[in-house]
């Protein structure tokens, strides 16, 4: 196993200050770089027959110029940071770790909704710059108090975290509708599925878990927020790509909607100009949903499991359809 080379070319987010890929060192000559610009790629791994990497890019071009290139790690579930189909053409397989932050995503969607409801890191700020002591009253509210349960909750996209944020709603006590293109065969949870106006018009909370595709790049549009209740609240921990951020910012601002809790957009880091940094009512989160210190010793477990697969002859987790 040791004449493997392994190169980790942005393992910063990962392993933050908290894990550290010591159980990689067993799987070959091991090195590991927090970040990697582009122009930076071909002088660390061009002698690496596995790369590892989550958000640098693997372009056409850069997988040409990788010689000894055997495999492909991805430190995420999502695909689009490598060229698939440049890696079939190679014989090279790509995988992924499908399913590591479900949980730690579902939370993040309730944490919102949570936040947005009832604001308590707000209160507590109040308290302690001493609003409390000199109040007349044994209470105060800065923001109304919003209770969940028996408010509807709409799931757009029905996999495994669509489900898991279901589950959360039902224990709130919701109602959950859903959408999905294929809800046949669909666990039922108790949802009823409906049509993307429906889901839009009637629920109390939307929250998006769709791939981004050409097909839903942009979903949440103008006329899908002139649809949502005014006090509707909107959360996206799936993809930015998946809202038209100037319409969800003009939508904010006039008051069409409640508010926005949102993980991700459209770039990452943002550009200082994009509109929902100074929209009212929104929470934002810097792409935190997937990193809790769980998830990811569950990425970094599956990441293992998936290059000793590979270098055993059973590729697992492939998603370019080499070797399977």
């Amino acid at each position: 196993m040791n004449s493997h080379t392994l190169c980790i070319l942005d393992a910063f987010t990962t392993q933050a200050h908290d894990l550290n890929w010591n159980a990689f060192q067993s799987l070959g000559t091991l090195r590991v770089y927090d970040r990697t610009a582009p122009d930076e790629i071909e002088a660390r791994a061009a002698d690496a027959d596995i790369v590892l990497t989550n958000k640098v890019v693997l372009s056409r071009e850069v997988i040409a110029r990788l010689p000894n290139l055997k495999l492909i790690c991805l430190m995420s579930t999502g695909t689009n940071a490598v060229d698939l189909a440049a890696a079939a053409d190679r014989g090279i397989p790509v995988c992924n770790v499908p399913s590591y932050s479900t949980a730690s995503v579902a939370e993040l969607v309730l944490a919102f909704m949570l936040a947005h409801g009832r604001a308590v890191e707000k209160h507590h700020a109040s308290v302690a710059r001493g609003d409390w002591v000199k109040c007349e009253d044994f209470c105060y509210m800065l923001t109304p108090q919003r209770e969940w349960s028996g408010k509807t909750m709409g799931v757009v996209g029905f996999g495994e975290i669509g489900q898991a944020v279901a589950r959360l709603g039902i224990a709130l006590g919701m109602r959950v509708i859903a959408y999905t293109p294929h809800p046949a065969g669909k666990q039922d949870l108790g949802q009823a599925f409906v049509v993307l106006e429906t889901l839009f018009r009637e629920s109390d909370v939307v929250s998006l878990h769709c791939p981004l595709s050409s097909e839903t790049e942009g979903l949440v549009n103008a006329q899908r927020l002139s649809w949502m209740k005014p006090d509707a609240f909107l959360v996206n921990t799936g993809r930015g790509g998946l809202v038209d951020e100037a319409a969800l910012a003009e939508a904010l601002k006039a008051g069409t909607i409640g508010g926005a809790g949102l993980d991700v957009l459209s770039t990452e880091p943002p550009k200082a100009e994009n509109p929902l940094l100074s929209a009212p009512n929104t929470i934002l989160a810097p792409h935190i949903g997937w990193a809790t210190k769980e998830a990811r010793q569950r990425l970094m477990n599956v990441l293992e499991a998936n290059i000793r697969c590979f270098l055993k002859g059973a590729p697992q987790n492939v998603v370019n359809g080499v070797g399977v």
